[in-house]
Protein backbone atom coordinates (compact mmCIF):
# COMPACT_ATOMS: atom_id res chain seq x y z
CA UNK A 1 0.00 0.00 0.00
CA UNK A 2 2.41 2.35 0.78
CA UNK A 3 4.15 2.21 -3.12
CA UNK A 4 0.64 2.74 -3.99
CA UNK A 5 0.28 5.99 -2.08
CA UNK A 6 3.57 7.57 -3.12
CA UNK A 7 2.10 6.83 -7.00
CA UNK A 8 -0.98 8.62 -6.02
CA UNK A 9 1.14 11.64 -4.59
CA UNK A 10 3.11 11.41 -7.61
CA UNK A 11 0.09 11.57 -9.80
CA UNK A 12 -1.40 14.50 -7.89
CA UNK A 13 1.65 16.48 -7.94
CA UNK A 14 2.21 15.87 -11.88
CA UNK A 15 -1.44 16.70 -12.25
CA UNK A 16 -0.65 19.89 -9.69
CA UNK A 17 1.94 21.07 -11.84
CA UNK A 18 -0.01 20.31 -15.11
CA UNK A 19 -2.84 22.61 -13.14
CA UNK A 20 0.12 25.16 -11.93
CA UNK A 21 0.58 25.37 -16.10
CA UNK A 22 -2.59 25.68 -17.62
CA UNK A 23 -3.10 28.75 -14.72
CA UNK A 24 0.06 30.16 -15.96
CA UNK A 25 -1.01 29.89 -19.81
CA UNK A 26 -4.12 30.89 -19.14
CA UNK A 27 -3.31 34.01 -17.31
CA UNK A 28 -1.14 35.37 -20.06
CA UNK A 29 -3.59 34.12 -22.56
CA UNK A 30 -5.94 36.62 -20.37
CA UNK A 31 -3.60 39.22 -20.58
CA UNK A 32 -2.79 39.12 -24.23
CA UNK A 33 -6.83 38.99 -24.88
CA UNK A 34 -7.13 42.74 -22.93
CA UNK A 35 -4.71 43.85 -23.99
CA UNK A 36 -5.97 43.09 -28.04
CA UNK A 37 -9.17 44.16 -26.86
CA UNK A 38 -7.57 47.56 -25.93
CA UNK A 39 -5.69 48.34 -28.73
CA UNK A 40 -9.21 47.25 -31.15
CA UNK A 41 -11.28 49.30 -28.89
CA UNK A 42 -8.53 52.18 -29.30
CA UNK A 43 -8.72 51.82 -33.16
CA UNK A 44 -11.85 52.20 -33.08
CA UNK A 45 -13.02 54.77 -31.39
CA UNK A 46 -10.01 56.49 -33.98
CA UNK A 47 -12.52 55.12 -36.82
CA UNK A 48 -15.34 55.92 -35.80
CA UNK A 49 -13.82 59.81 -35.80
CA UNK A 50 -12.39 59.69 -38.76
CA UNK A 51 -15.89 58.44 -40.04
CA UNK A 52 -17.51 61.40 -38.65
CA UNK A 53 -15.20 63.60 -40.20
CA UNK A 54 -15.34 61.89 -43.57
CA UNK A 55 -19.16 61.99 -43.18
CA UNK A 56 -18.87 66.20 -42.28
CA UNK A 57 -16.67 67.01 -45.22
CA UNK A 58 -18.91 64.16 -47.45
CA UNK A 59 -22.10 67.12 -46.30
CA UNK A 60 -20.30 70.10 -46.91
CA UNK A 61 -18.91 68.60 -50.17
CA UNK A 62 -22.57 68.00 -51.41
CA UNK A 63 -23.93 71.53 -49.90
CA UNK A 64 -21.27 73.00 -52.01
CA UNK A 65 -22.23 71.05 -55.10
CA UNK A 66 -25.86 72.01 -54.69
CA UNK A 67 -25.01 75.85 -54.66
CA UNK A 68 -22.70 75.43 -57.38
CA UNK A 69 -25.37 73.85 -59.73
CA UNK A 70 -27.85 76.64 -58.50
CA UNK A 71 -25.48 79.14 -60.06
CA UNK A 72 -24.87 76.81 -62.93
CA UNK A 73 -28.12 77.29 -63.98
CA UNK A 74 -28.02 80.89 -63.51
CA UNK A 75 -25.34 81.60 -66.18
CA UNK A 76 -26.37 82.59 -69.82
CA UNK A 77 -26.38 79.27 -72.40
CA UNK A 78 -24.22 79.54 -75.49
CA UNK A 79 -27.50 80.27 -77.69
CA UNK A 80 -28.55 83.39 -75.39
CA UNK A 81 -24.82 84.77 -75.67
CA UNK A 82 -25.02 83.91 -79.39
CA UNK A 83 -28.43 86.07 -79.54
CA UNK A 84 -26.65 88.66 -77.84
CA UNK A 85 -23.75 89.10 -80.06
CA UNK A 86 -25.91 89.09 -82.92
CA UNK A 87 -28.22 91.97 -81.31
CA UNK A 88 -24.80 93.89 -80.57
CA UNK A 89 -23.46 93.45 -83.87
CA UNK A 90 -26.05 95.19 -85.68
CA UNK A 91 -27.25 98.27 -83.38
CA UNK A 92 -22.87 98.14 -83.93
CA UNK A 93 -22.40 100.55 -80.34
CA UNK A 94 -19.38 101.84 -81.44
CA UNK A 95 -21.26 104.04 -83.72
CA UNK A 96 -23.35 105.59 -80.96
CA UNK A 97 -22.55 109.02 -79.85
CA UNK A 98 -21.39 110.50 -76.53
CA UNK A 99 -22.96 112.18 -74.42
CA UNK A 100 -19.99 115.39 -74.79
CA UNK A 101 -20.79 115.18 -78.48
CA UNK A 102 -24.58 115.46 -78.04
CA UNK A 103 -24.25 118.85 -76.45
CA UNK A 104 -21.38 119.74 -78.66
CA UNK A 105 -23.92 119.78 -81.32
CA UNK A 106 -26.74 120.86 -79.86
CA UNK A 107 -24.47 124.12 -79.11
CA UNK A 108 -23.12 124.70 -82.70
CA UNK A 109 -26.88 124.04 -83.92
CA UNK A 110 -27.79 126.69 -81.24
CA UNK A 111 -25.28 129.06 -82.90
CA UNK A 112 -26.62 128.88 -86.46
CA UNK A 113 -29.97 130.69 -87.36
CA UNK A 114 -32.74 128.10 -87.97
CA UNK A 115 -34.26 127.68 -91.77
CA UNK A 116 -37.71 128.45 -90.27
CA UNK A 117 -36.25 132.15 -89.15
CA UNK A 118 -35.22 133.10 -92.40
Amino acid sequence: MPADFSEVIGRIRINEARIANLRDRLSVTDTNTISEFKKNSTNLKDINLEMKEIKTDLFQLKETLKEMIKEMNAFARSQDVKILEKYINMWNPLNFITEKEVLKLIKENAKKPSKQTR
